[in-house]
């Protein structure tokens, strides 16, 4: 006797036996139990092509948080993380004020934003600027009106990325105006200011 055959003709057999026996079971399901099964399948296929990759990519973010969490920590000076001490207030002023930059910086980031609007392809014309320096005051105001000119996608991405680029800037203003409901072209009057250290 060929143990091969015998072997290879096993599962054949045993396959050919389940064969109607799955189909009568099928049968039975009717059509809320064929969709039922149908969405479980491709339940499984969404589970192993898309949760599973983000899956590994979230583990890799709290990887990477957590390392730089590390990081953060060891960059306190010893004596601060020893002694658990905290700032006292006008070292925390300081810090605060060192954030702004200073106040002869305004023409780069005059050009920054210049750039950021060439870059996202939004049109700049005719900006005005004043400098509000008080007296008793630790920060000058640079106040600007931009007028802004394109696409919504456009003026939304120049906006984002100069609030990301120029940390010390803020918008205190925003004035839209379409020419007609079909244009997709705005007209935006953006007032920033931006604040200075003395």
């Amino acid at each position: 006797m060929d143990w091969k055959r015998l072997k290879i003709a096993t599962p054949r057999i045993e396959f050919n036996q389940l064969m109607p026996q799955l189909r009568w079971h099928i049968g039975r399901l009717g059509t809320i139990g064929k969709i039922g099964i149908g969405l479980l399948g491709v339940t499984t296929i969404y589970f192993f092509s898309a949760v599973l990759p983000l899956e590994s990519d979230l583990h890799k973010l709290k990887e990477r948080a957590e390392m730089l969490q590390t990081q953060a920590q060891s960059k306190q000076t010893p004596g601060d993380a020893e002694s658990g001490k905290k700032m006292s207030s006008d070292q925390a002023l300081q810090v605060f004020y060192d954030f702004f930059p200073r106040i002869d910086s305004s023409p780069f980031w005059i050009r920054e934003l210049v750039r950021i609007a060439k870059k996202q392809k939004v049109e700049l014309s005719s900006s005005e600027y004043r400098l509000v320096n008080e007296n008793d005051a630790r920060l000058a105001r640079y106040e600007m009106i931009l007028p802004v000119r394109g696409n919504y996608a456009q003026i939304r991405a120049f906006i984002a990325d100069a609030l990301e680029t120029v940390p010390a800037m803020a918008i205190s203003a925003i004035a839209i105006k379409r020419e007609n409901v079909t244009s997709d072209k705005l007209e935006m009057r953006l007032e920033i200011n931006l604040y200075l250290n003395k």
